[in-house]
């Protein structure tokens, strides 16, 4: 390559324009005052041309190879930027949707047992073979029996008491009772207690409550609870239950006291 077609360091550019000046032989014919006013324009008109000159080589000559990696490294990075997101500056994979789905159990043919939370399943609110259903007197006590009965390690929650009940008990209290909060499981769990229930009396529920009919009547059931755990003590539980009958069948329809 000829010296001429070298590229030019930045030094010679500067050189270029601090070079001295040849001027015409028509601007030094001038004198005084009028030369320097020549000088002074022909110096300007150089400076306008060495600047055109300077800008048109700059923009013929090639990249230098520093400059090409860096413009190379630009782009890499405006890729990858735009294939990963922000995400991948805080450590996320912003490459893929993390959607987690939960496996559908369907409930098998012989499984029989209530939900652990929750609401109880209809079918433990349909009666037990054993449960005998034909007195509402004993159908009140197993109810209250079955219900207060409570293991809280494990029961987990006051539902779980609802689905031993549930036997003598009609499906819409079955359903009100395992949605409600259970203020008196609560206290069992904070101390530390397991109930059993040793004692239960069912007396007709006196003048306050509507009287008995041969498909409605309400009784007041009162069980000794015995409670053991950070303190061993025993408590009196009274509830008034409304029983209803269908073919013959009682259930305990509505409880006051819960």
């Amino acid at each position: 390559m000829a010296k001429d077609d070298q590229p030019r360091t930045p030094q010679e550019f500067r050189d270029l324009l601090k070079a001295g000046y040849d001027y015409p032989d028509e601007v030094d014919a001038e004198r005084g005052r009028s030369r320097r006013r020549a000088r002074r324009a022909h110096r300007q008109a150089e400076r306008a041309r060495t600047a055109q000159w300077i800008a048109d080589e700059r923009r013929r000559e090639p990249i230098s190879a520093r400059a090409a990696l860096l413009v190379v490294a630009v782009l890499l990075g405006i890729g990858v930027l735009a294939r990963f997101g922000p995400d991948w500056l805080t450590g996320q994979d912003g490459g893929a949707d993390h959607v987690t789905t939960a496996p559908s159990v369907a409930p098998s043919a012989g499984d029989d047992k209530p939900p652990a939370s929750g609401t109880v399943s209809p079918s433990a609110a349909a009666p037990s073979p054993a449960a005998d259903l034909s007195d509402p007197d004993k159908v009140a006590e197993e109810f209250a029996r079955h219900y207060l009965t409570r293991n809280p390690p494990e029961d987990q929650d006051h539902t779980a008491a609802v689905g031993r009940a549930a036997p003598w008990a009609t499906p819409p209290l079955v359903e009100n009772l395992s949605q409600s909060d259970d203020p008196a499981f609560e206290r069992l769990v904070s101390r530390g207690g397991v109930s059993t229930v040793s004692t239960v009396t069912v007396k007709p529920a006196g003048e306050k409550l509507p009287p008995d009919n041969p498909l409605r009547v309400w009784r007041t059931v009162t069980a000794k609870v015995d409670v053991v755990g950070y303190t061993t003590y025993s408590e009196t539980t009274v509830l008034q239950c409304e029983l209803t009958t269908f073919d013959g069948a009682w259930r305990v329809a509505r409880v006051l006291g819960v």
